[in-house]
């Protein structure tokens, strides 16, 4: 059994991000001892190790949480299953990417308005179309 900081040292995490992982049900610590230190099993240095993977390729606590109970159940699930799960998650991702690309297409006709001279902001023209968009 594991205390904590031997925990986060292994998995290369604070004890903190582990709290965090606990609070938000990705980890339960398997006993606490009488003194109340969470106690955690070699399993666990695993499971932290997936949810940092899935976090760096973008999937949310909640989809790691999905995740996680995918891993857990594989048995009962097929290939297909997960790949759908991660399908979906390219689907969501295409779709912000459309989002962020009329963002930077409205950003560049703002900065493109813009002469972007010494003159005082007051007559900003981006500062201008800001005011109105909002109105």
């Amino acid at each position: 059994m594991l205390k904590i900081g031997a925990l986060a040292s292994l998995a290369g995490v604070s004890r903190d991000t582990l709290r965090f992982y606990e609070k938000h049900g990705l980890i339960t610590p398997d006993t606490r001892t009488d003194s109340g230190y969470r106690l955690y099993s070699e399993t666990d240095v695993y499971r932290i190790s997936f949810i940092l993977s899935a976090k760096e390729v973008g999937f949310t606590l909640n989809e790691i949480h999905q995740l996680l109970e995918l891993e857990v159940t594989k048995d009962d699930k097929s290939c297909h299953d997960v790949k759908q799960f991660v399908d979906n998650k390219i689907q969501v991702v295409n779709q912000r990417l459309g989002e962020m690309e009329k963002i930077k297409q409205s950003l560049k006709t703002l900065s493109n308005a813009c002469c972007g001279g010494d003159e005082p902001a007051t007559h900003c023209t981006i500062l201008g179309a800001l005011s109105v968009q909002n109105r």
